[in-house]
């Protein structure tokens, strides 16, 4: 049996990403993460990832937001000529985000996406060559679009939590 976790898609960049599981009741699990891009009038299979991790079920024990891992690909609309098309392809990237109680919505980049019910949803997106490492900036939105916490491209840890940490030091 495969039960779909979350979807993705970002329909002005053409991509998607798919969070499955294969034996979601099982104790061998596995979890498996699929992008897919809208290329020549469909979409394809750009890349994924697998691991046996199992913690879907698992309460997201998140206070506001954070980022779980993730992984990126290059587009198909790279050039045929290996030589040059690695520096000029797009790259699609993804991340697991767990969300904490109070969230509502989340911006990825100027993306809006409701949070879900499990507290954990894959953030898909396509960015410029140039610019490969970066996710967009997610931010939590909480009750009638409070900004609760912020994460930018580079960050680990998000603005809440940070505060947090100030605080206690």
């Amino acid at each position: 049996m495969l039960t779909v976790v979350s979807v993705d898609v970002d329909t002005g960049a053409g991509v998607a990403a798919v969070w499955a599981l294969w034996r979601p009741k099982s104790a061998r699990v596995c979890e498996y993460t699929v992008l897919l891009e809208w290329y020549e009038e469909q979409w394809r299979c750009v890349g994924g990832a697998e691991s046996s991790s199992g913690s879907v079920d698992d309460p997201a024990d998140v206070e506001v937001i954070e980022v779980r891992g993730g992984g990126g690909v290059l587009s198909l609309t790279r050039d045929l000529d290996p030589a040059h098309s690695m520096g000029r392809a797009p790259w699609i990237g993804c991340v697991e985000v767990h969300l904490g109680p109070d969230v509502r919505h989340l911006l990825v980049g100027d993306r809006r996406i409701v949070a879900p019910e499990r507290r954990k949803l894959l953030a898909v997106w396509a960015s410029r060559p140039a610019s490969r490492a970066a996710r967009p900036v997610l931010v939590a939105l909480g009750h009638e679009g409070t900004e609760l916490s912020r994460i930018g491209p580079h960050d680990c840890l998000d603005t809440h939590t940070w505060a947090r940490l100030r605080e206690e030091w």
